[in-house]
């Protein structure tokens, strides 16, 4: 790890989701934050949103609907998406991964949304 490489890697997490992570000293960190982050997120060829949608019916198809939270607090965060869309893929997605799953992502986008609203969080900017 380079401090250069865990620089970039913290910065483009926050890019990313809207928050900083606490650094933690372990190899598992290190990796996502200086070669995830730091390498693979800032690849050009793929815009945020892209690889956002990629991830959001990964882990959808892998019933890993709390770590698709992360993602999707992160695309409203970053006007990425709206809640209208993100209850679309969800719909979209119920057909190809299973409607539990699909149930579950959707589920997950009101849940998402009601916490940015609670927790002040502005109200999303208008897509570009």
């Amino acid at each position: 790890m380079t401090d250069d490489a865990r620089t970039r890697g913290l910065d483009r997490m926050q890019e990313v989701y809207g928050w900083r992570p606490p650094e933690i000293d372990s190899a598992h960190f290190a990796t996502t934050v200086d070669h995830l982050f730091a390498e693979i997120w800032s690849r050009p060829g793929l815009t945020d949103r892209d690889r956002r949608l990629l991830l959001l019916g990964a882990l959808t198809a892998q019933g890993r609907i709390e770590t698709a939270e992360i993602q999707l607090q992160g695309a409203l965060h970053n006007a990425e998406f709206t809640t209208e869309q993100l209850h679309e893929i969800a719909l979209f997605l119920c057909h190809y991964v299973g409607w539990p799953n699909g149930t579950r992502l959707d589920n997950a986008v009101r849940t998402v949304a009601e916490r940015l609203r609670e927790d002040g969080e502005p109200r999303m900017r208008r897509l570009k």
